[in-house]
């Protein structure tokens, strides 16, 4: 008779001393450089819980079913380890490097996996079976529950995850904010709850993807296979999404960008009482709100909105030479191929806003000078983490600043014009400059920490 098939609690592990791990690890780092005494690290079903291995090399080791619970792995080289149904709950993931890693059946609970490298990682189902007490064939579990790959209620800020596989698995009430998922196979991943806010999933496959009630906010979907996606209740506003997309049936039920016709007056009245807000010192009148609207290809040319509430906006194509946006809020709002040239953008927050192939061109992105009661304050421009790539920055010419002491840290300015631009003391910490032009650029001052694409000799 075939034996029977169940689930029982996960089976006791010998658990490790940090000095026997250590050992390991440093033989393991021989055996990476073909010394004498290496030998790859297998830690397979080792209890490693609450262990520190902050930094260590364990590339390509064997970590199947290993027990992880709580330990610290920040800045760890883990790239093409094997942590199959490996139990990695409220561990500190956070800078480590998974690259390639087959992470199936693996358990991130609540773990931490900030700015972690998982790229082309394996974190679709899995399962691993053994020999019960009874001899009975059992299944691996956790805590008594079944095994299945999850990411859920994990926090994977900023972390890279692209062409990563993570079909099937659960993702519920994840904080993935600026992730980047690029390529990634999340077909039947259930993502329900998550925080996909600023989100890249260029070309990635949601075929049947669940994303319930998910904050989607600037999050790019353009080229994602979106099909039989269930989006009911998640918010779209300032999400990035090609056209066929955004008349797939797979939007059904979804929160997205809300009409003029929703704004209950004329658009001109409100750019009039902005106008005279503006003007009275914001005794008359009343500031402009248009965050979350759909103003494509709209005419602004000129047009005052200094101070401006614009979040999420939708203003691709739209027309804002020598608009003044001051101090605007202009955070995640979709500007793609908009004309910004000689634009007033001092002091504006356009932080995760996508920019891509827009006219900057003499535009005015320094610091202004805010006066108070307690004397002035120097409000810098935010750029944080905002899509550039393609954008035309030239300052050439220009007597005044352009992107001078600017926000750019996390910015993406692939391919971008910034010929002449001054981009003294700008903050460039972890933007990509990848084939950008920086043609007589100044960069006095400016910190380029991480930065990627600019030569570290230029002065």
């Amino acid at each position: 008779m075939a034996p029977s098939l169940k689930t029982t609690p996960e089976p006791a592990r010998q658990k490790l001393t940090q000095n026997e791990l250590n050992g390991v690890v440093a033989r393991h780092r021989a055996f990476r450089r073909n010394q004498a005494g290496g030998a790859r690290a297998n830690l397979k079903f080792r209890d490693l819980s609450h262990l520190e291995l902050e930094g260590m090399d364990l590339s390509d080791a064997d970590l199947s079913g290993a027990k992880l619970f709580s330990a610290r792995l920040a800045g760890a080289n883990l790239a093409g380890a094997n942590f199959y149904a490996a139990d990695l709950r409220l561990a500190n993931l956070e800078g480590a490097d998974l690259h390639r890693a087959d992470l199936r059946g693996a358990c991130f609970r609540g773990a931490v996996l900030n700015n972690a490298k998982l790229i082309e990682c394996d974190l679709r189902d899995g399962s691993m079976m053994r020999w019960g007490a009874d001899g009975s064939i059992v299944e691996h579990a956790y805590d008594h529950s079944p095994l299945i790959s999850e990411l859920t209620s994990a926090s994977v800020v900023a972390a890279d995850l692209s062409r990563a596989k993570i079909a099937n698995a659960f993702v519920v009430q994840t904080d993935l904010t600026d992730a980047i998922l690029r390529g990634a196979k999340l077909m039947r991943a259930n993502l329900s709850n998550s925080n996909l806010t600023g989100t890249d999933l260029r070309n990635a496959d949601l075929t049947e993807a669940v994303l319930t009630n998910a904050r989607m906010v600037g999050c790019e979907l353009t080229g994602a296979a979106i099909n039989k996606a269930n989006f009911s209740d998640a918010i779209l506003v300032g999400a990035i999404l090609d056209s066929g997309q955004l008349a797939s049936p797979s939007l059904k039920g979804a929160i997205v960008a809300k009409q003029l016709a929703e704004l209950g007056t004329d658009l001109a009245d409100v750019l009039a009482r902005h106008g005279r807000w503006i003007e009275s010192g914001g005794k008359e009148g009343i500031r402009a709100d248009l965050s979350g609207y759909d103003l494509v290809g709209r005419d602004f040319s000129d047009v005052n909105l200094s101070a401006a509430m614009l979040q999420y906006v939708s203003l691709r194509g739209g027309k804002l030479a020598r608009s003044r946006l001051a101090i605007a809020d202009v955070s995640l709002a979709d500007l793609r191929d908009a004309d910004l040239s000689e634009a007033d953008l001092r002091g504006a927050s356009l932080e995760r806003a996508t920019l891509t192939g827009a006219d900057l061109a003499r535009a005015l992105l320094g610091p202004v000078q805010i006066d108070g009661g307690g004397g002035g304050h120097l409000w810098r421009t935010n750029l944080r983490r905002a899509r550039l790539a393609r954008a035309r920055l030239p300052g050439a010419r220009l007597e005044r600043a352009v992107l001078r002491a600017a926000d750019l840290a996390g910015a993406d300015l692939t391919g971008a014009d910034l010929t002449g631009a001054d981009l003294g003391e700008a903050d460039l910490t972890g933007a990509d400059l990848t084939n950008a032009v920086l043609t007589d650029a100044r960069l006095d001052g400016a910190v380029v920490d991480d930065a990627i694409g600019l030569e570290t000799d230029r002065p």
